[in-house]
């Protein structure tokens, strides 16, 4: 693993480059430009605040619900969006992958990087409306570094280990969309964890983006530290998800010129 990781850090400038490149595609001959990576989970935020603050309530604990829900939303679309590009990513770029050598991991790491950004530039929204709600800044916000870097490595062991058994199974281009979606109503994002019943809740966090998005709603709505035992299960699963995907994508990398 180690090797890998250190081939991986000596290819940084083609990492870079298609990273870039990954981006510059994503939004070619868009108007908009990446102000979609705004306006798609913001226009989604207006639509069920609307619903879930006018029609059904949901208890939220005092916090508005625009920005209850546009703090789970962040990192969700963040998590959605690099396994809906990453995971085709192999395929996709099938001419390349036969022709040269270099870490095929590039390609699907360059696409959760480029999400990352668009999760960078979402960011600013939530921003303004941190001030608009007048919402504290406190010292646990410092936590929030720790808590996107364990989503990043979830995020990198799913895309990982998808993109790697996409090559060898096509009908994972039609899984992921349903899998994405029935993930979403496990994850407590237009919901708190507190509806969970108190009985079935160690259950529900195994699922560590519940983890996670609990953890980001505590730091930056709630001003508290996490819960370090749901946030612990997260880290704990992530890193294992991160290890067991890239270790997969690297045992068959050796077969992908064959098989594409």
């Amino acid at each position: 693993m180690v090797s890998h990781i250190k081939e991986l850090v000596s290819y940084r400038e083609l990492l870079w480059i298609w990273t870039v490149r990954t981006i510059k595609v994503k939004y070619k001959q868009s108007l908009l430009g990446v102000a979609w990576a705004i306006l798609q989970p913001l226009s989604t935020t207006i639509l069920f605040a609307v619903i879930f603050s006018r029609f059904v309530r949901v208890d939220t604990g005092g916090v508005p619900y625009p920005i209850f829900y546009y703090s789970a939303l962040l990192p969700w679309t963040f998590l959605s969006t690099s396994i809906s590009f990453a995971v085709p990513s192999m395929v996709s770029n099938m001419k390349l992958v036969t022709k040269i050598y270099f870490p095929r991991e590039i390609l699907p790491v360059a696409a959760v990087i480029a999400s990352l950004v668009d999760f960078l530039f979402a960011s600013i929204i939530f921003a303004g409306m941190m001030i608009l709600y007048r919402m504290p800044v406190t010292p646990g916000m410092l936590l929030l570094p720790l808590v996107i870097a364990i989503q990043i490595l979830l995020t990198l062991g799913i895309v990982l280990a998808a993109s790697a058994v996409n090559v060898f199974y096509r009908d994972v281009r039609f899984l992921v969309p349903l899998g994405v979606q029935l993930w979403l109503y496990l994850t407590p994002i237009i919901y708190p964890v507190s509806l969970v019943p108190e009985q079935w809740r160690m259950l529900y966090m195994l699922n560590p983006m519940a983890g996670l998005i609990d953890a980001y709603r505590r730091i930056v709505l709630q001003g508290q530290l996490p819960q370090w035992n749901y946030l612990g299960l997260a880290v704990l699963i992530s890193i294992l998800t991160f290890f067991a995907g890239y270790r997969y994508f690297k045992h068959v990398e050796w077969q992908f010129a064959d098989i594409i």
